[in-house]
């Protein structure tokens, strides 16, 4: 009798960045009330992140990829409404165009001052923003079978969320910068090899004895094990402005697993290959996207992005299919041929220099578009929080009231 096949449910967490829409910078110290409202139209789904100018939400556990989308668009929506309220917009993008570190502020709980003492000043420039794919596998030893090797697949994934060119006001050179900040944080990078979940265990139980963490969620690997659910974790891929962008990754990433389990189930497997190699492609996602090829180890040669792309979807058609997503991976020829957020970012930042525009205000229109793109398959999205929204406008008028009273006075 054949073992019941794994759940292969689905969960997407983003984090956004938290723009005020006047000045287009980063809003340093949003208020709490923005967070509050957001919990109670969705108590546990909406969460603080490191710095106070950033939102983490997470969808429910989802068992279809049309179930995800909704849950994100609705989220999305959500929170843009909200933070409207208080004149700020969320993007969904992995660095912001022009913001400094320097002016960031931590968010004063436990963990994070914590994180912040041990880290000192590589936490304090972490103003980056990731997408986090779970897959429900169910047992912990596929788990770990599917992390050792799965992770030939992630630059591709990378490449095709890659949404952070800039930095601190400058064009960095690369399509996803956030990875090169995020690389100084201990613990990150690509994911050993682990024979089995209780050799991953025993590993990770010498730093917890050490004290240097309390369990599994200090790991930031690309690709871990979920400490809190019975999931693997996706990390490596930046965030994507448009919904559309990030389910197709997302879809994409739940079909690798099953495509994988599936050569378990029939006593096969994908080759490893030595970190070293997969290092190379992923730093050639950093740095080029979608734009140039990939390694190709069995042919020993450089591949056009798009070639690998075409390969890849009909590696997991069976897949997307099982899963009624084969629309929203086939998605990824889309983007490779249209580019990322990181290429249309770069393309219009240059277009308006051409223009005549100064740095500063083509900085601030890539914003604008940022802003808009978060909210693009977002429309007509039922709101869950139109009672609440009232509220959140009270405090916001309060605001500008007070702000005229002194002005008036002075």
């Amino acid at each position: 009798m054949r073992t019941p096949e794994p759940p292969f449910t689905i969960g997407i967490e983003e984090e956004y960045l938290l723009v005020d829409k006047q000045t287009r910078d980063l809003a340093v110290e949003p208020p709490e009330e923005l967070l509050s409202i957001c919990e109670s139209a969705f108590q546990g789904q909406v969460r603080h992140e490191l710095l106070r100018s950033q939102i983490e939400i997470g969808t429910k556990v989802c068992h279809s990829i049309a179930e995800a989308r909704e849950e994100l668009a609705s989220l999305r929506a959500t929170v843009a409404e909200v933070a409207s309220a208080f004149g700020l917009a969320p993007i969904a993008s992995s660095t912001h165009p022009f913001a400094r570190w320097q002016l960031q502020h931590h968010t004063d709980k436990e963990r994070y001052n914590v994180l912040t003492e041990d880290l000192q000043v590589v936490a304090r420039r972490l103003i980056i923003c990731g997408m986090h794919v779970h897959v429900g596998t169910g047992d912990d030893d596929l788990r770990m079978d599917l992390l050792n090797q799965a992770s030939y697949f992630i630059p591709h994934l990378l490449a095709l969320s890659t949404s952070s060119p800039f930095w601190q006001g400058e064009l960095t050179g690369l399509k996803s910068y956030r990875l090169s900040v995020f690389d100084e944080v201990p613990r990150t990078g690509l994911p050993p090899q682990f024979g089995s979940f209780s050799e991953y265990q025993r590993t990770v139980d010498v730093l917890i004895k050490a004290g240097l963490i309390e369990d599994g969620s200090k790991i930031w690997w690309d690709l871990r094990p979920s400490a809190t659910f019975p999931t693997l974790e996706m990390r490596i891929s930046d965030m994507c402005p448009l919904l559309d962008d990030a389910i197709c990754i997302a879809s994409m990433y739940l079909c690798v697993c099953r495509m994988l389990y599936r050569l378990r189930r029939n006593n096969q497997r994908w080759r490893n290959y030595a970190p070293f190699l997969i290092n190379e492609n992923r730093w050639r996602a950093q740095r080029y996207g979608v734009q140039e090829g990939m390694v190709d180890f069995g042919k020993g040669e450089i591949v056009p992005f798009d070639d690998l792309i075409d390969e890849l979807i009909e590696l997991i058609r069976e897949d997307a299919e099982h899963f009624d997503c084969l629309a929203e991976v086939k998605r990824a020829r889309i983007i490779v041929r249209d580019g990322t957020s990181a290429d249309r970012q770069t393309a219009e930042y240059r277009a308006l220099l051409d223009a005549g525009k100064s740095e500063k205000a083509a900085l601030k229109q890539v914003v604008d578009s940022l802003m808009r793109e978060t909210l693009i398959g977002t429309e007509g999205v039922e709101s869950k929080i139109a009672a609440a929204t009232k509220k959140a406008k009270k405090p916001a008028k309060k605001k500008r009231r007070a702000a005229a009273k002194s002005a008036a006075s002075s």
